[in-house]
């Protein structure tokens, strides 16, 4: 008998299947459709073969044949097997009320998926669906992976220099890009080895490594090499080159994909040799800004007319004090380069900054216009001036002017920066290290108070990290440094193996503060709902979720939510509500039962008139949804009057607890 599980679960796989259902009796029909109607999305009804093949035809998303052998016009054995002549795997099932030996034989042969006897068994037919439903998801898929496949060939194919070789390095494929781009044809080139097309310029060792790495290794390789074309030009390609296997292992052929980076090589390197020339140079580097979106919205040609048009335009567009610019450079991505001799500059020209600023202007308020078409572009600067490093601190300047949101910025020295926040970052990772090794990452518990009562209700648990000279560190100082790398985790579970521990040695309940890292780690997921689904900390625990920008999947937060929720009566709290991006998003996806008020609203509620509306209207709200409110930050008995006086319902900060340990 089939339980409801069951059919919940049959339903479910069945979600996405459109079925054609063939009966010639109208009864029946109709009946076995309305079951069948509770299972599937789409049931398309039909009363004989032909008709039902006249619909096979035109309809190719149709995944399942359901059918009664004996109909006019065409039967439904026949029907299926012209339906195969179509689509050769579609799944299909006979109902029928005939047992007739000779018909069975003629549906096995025809391929019949499901063989069901009238009068219909509801057993019968939902295992007999099951077994198909699975079949036909699996078609599904696979046709769907396939199709991406095919997509993903065609693309590539159509941007990469493409060619395979046999073990020994033989030509045995080329496409058209490596046609063109080489100047041989496909004749030419296979059979032949790739030094056809080798510069002598490349040195033996890359091919010794190359060679090592794909042959011996029986690794994939990656590097530049320099080519000749066939009339003797040269051109730079990035290649990929990785060896493929056959089922023992064995090295059949090597594929190679190729990428054109002649021009920004030689641009490049141009750009170098300048700057290398000069005792003192100047530099600037120019982004379009946003120039991702410009690169997906419009296909590659029209983005190099793009960038050919705008590199023109931006040397008309420079002041007359800025137009002593011999060249300026095409570095690819929408990114170009102005670079000159700094000792050579007049008074006047040394401006740099007014220069510049005066090209940004003149760019946002010009109109590129490309084949009637028109552009609004706006423009990133990065400038240094110097004698090393330049082109290095200008790209840091490009990176800090788009994380900082300007369109102007001064590079000089942000590679030393860059370095001194290196090794910065990495004396912290040492420090998380030695921490971790030493059981030096804790939890600090910071009390949380019913305003009412002004009774401690829980604990919030607070990592903090105790260093070789015994100090207390802030997670500020080294939570972020640590996400970049593996530690993070361990530091996650240092934290919930101490909440944990304390949770056995106090009464009140406590709350831990979950990232959604930490949420999508599945590791922690499972650690987290194994805790709180045990009798003892059932009820006992909250989950605070913080504010991040980088939530992958809304679904797996939502369904860790609600699998806690189950499995140990878990409260869900969004932390610093009232500040960020998101917070009315994730109130929307979460649910939650808390509500954490920022504490920048809360330290300056007693003068700031603005804080204090905007703390009445989320309580105003939260009350409305039920939801509980807590107030961090709370530091003085004034704003703790001021809290229960709007309705807060519970308080943290100093006025009434430091973190500390409990035990």
């Amino acid at each position: 008998m089939v339980n409801k599980l069951q059919l919940e679960n049959l339903i479910n796989e069945a979600k996405d299947i459109k079925v054609l259902y063939v009966e010639d009796d109208y009864e029946v029909r109709l009946n076995i459709a309305k079951l069948l109607e509770t299972i599937f999305p789409t049931v398309i009804l039909t009363e004989n073969g032909q008709e039902a093949l006249d619909i096979f035809k035109k309809d190719p998303t149709i995944d399942l044949i359901i059918t009664d052998i004996n109909m006019p016009v065409m039967n439904g054995i026949n029907f299926i097997k012209e339906a195969r002549k179509i689509n050769f795997s579609i799944p299909s099932i006979i109902i029928t009320a005939q047992n007739d030996r000779e018909l069975i034989n003629d549906a096995i042969i025809a391929g019949i998926d499901g063989f069901i006897l009238k009068p219909l068994e509801l057993d019968q037919l939902y295992n007999a669906l099951l077994n198909v439903i699975n079949k036909c998801n699996l078609i599904k898929e696979n046709d769907k992976n396939i199709a991406i496949l095919n997509q993903y060939k065609d693309i590539t194919n159509k941007s990469s220099i493409i060619s395979k070789t046999d073990p020994s390095g033989m030509i045995t494929y080329v496409n058209d890009n490596f046609c063109e781009i080489s100047g041989y044809s496909e004749i030419e080139l296979v059979g032949r080895p790739h030094n056809i097309v080798r510069h002598p310029d490349n040195p033996k060792e890359l091919f010794a490594n190359l060679w090592k790495t794909i042959k011996k290794e029986k690794k994939p390789w990656t590097g530049i090499i320099k080519n000749l074309t066939k009339n003797g030009k040269s051109y730079f390609v990035k290649s990929t080159i990785k060896p493929i296997f056959d089922n023992r292992g064995e090295i059949v052929e090597y594929m190679a994909l190729r990428d054109d980076i002649t021009q920004i090589m030689s641009e490049k390197k141009q750009l170098i040799a300048s700057l290398d020339s000069c005792s003192k140079s100047f530099l600037a580097l120019i982004q379009i800004e946003n120039f991702d979106i410009l690169d997906k919205f419009y296909d590659t040609k029209s983005v190099e007319k793009i960038e050919t048009t705008l590199a023109n335009a931006i040397v008309a567009l420079l002041p007359k004090e800025g137009q002593f610019f011999e060249k300026i450079y095409k570095l690819g991505d929408g990114l170009f380069a102005l670079s000159c001799d700094y000792t050579r500059l007049d008074k006047a020209q040394k401006k740099i900054e007014n220069i510049l600023s005066e090209l940004i202007i003149n760019t946002k308020q010009e109109t590129i216009k490309l084949d009637n078409i028109e552009y609004d572009i706006s423009l990133i600067v990065s400038y240094c001036v110097g004698e090393k490093n330049l082109f290095e601190n200008a790209k840091y300047g490009i990176e800090r002017a788009v994380e900082t949101n300007m369109n102007l910025i001064f590079a000089n020295n942000l590679v030393d920066e860059a370095q001194k926040n290196a090794q910065k970052n990495i004396e912290t990772i040492h420090m998380v290290k030695k921490a971790l090794d030493n059981f030096k990452i804790i939890s600090y518990f910071q009390p949380i108070i019913d305003n009412q009562t002004k009774q401690t209700i829980k604990y919030e648990s607070l990592v903090r990290l105790i260093n070789e000279e015994g100090e207390t560190v802030s997670p500020f100082f080294f939570l972020d440094v640590s996400k970049k790398g593996a530690y993070y985790t361990k530091i996650t579970n240092r934290v919930i193996e101490s909440s944990f521990n304390v949770l056995d040695h106090i009464e009140h309940n406590v709350s831990i503060n979950l990232s959604v890292l930490d949420i999508e780690n599945n590791a922690i997921r499972n650690k987290l709902i194994e805790l709180v689904s045990k009798d003892k900390y059932k009820g006992r625990v909250t989950f605070e979720l913080l504010e991040d920008e980088n939530i992958k999947d809304f679904n797996t937060v939502k369904n860790f939510i609600s699998d806690v929720k189950k499995a140990g009566d878990v409260k869900i709290a969004i932390d610093d509500f009232g500040s960020g991006y998101s917070n009315f998003e994730r109130l929307l996806e979460y649910t939650p039962d808390i509500l954490k008020i920022d504490g920048s609203l809360i330290k300056n509620i007693e003068t700031d008139s603005f804080s204090r509306n905007l703390v009445e209207t989320i309580v105003t709200f939260a009350k409305k949804q039920n939801i509980k409110t807590i107030a961090e930050y709370v530091e003085n008995e004034e704003i703790y009057n001021i809290l229960n006086e709007i309705g807060v319902d519970y308080s943290q900060g100093y006025y009434f607890g430091k973190p500390e340990k409990l035990i």
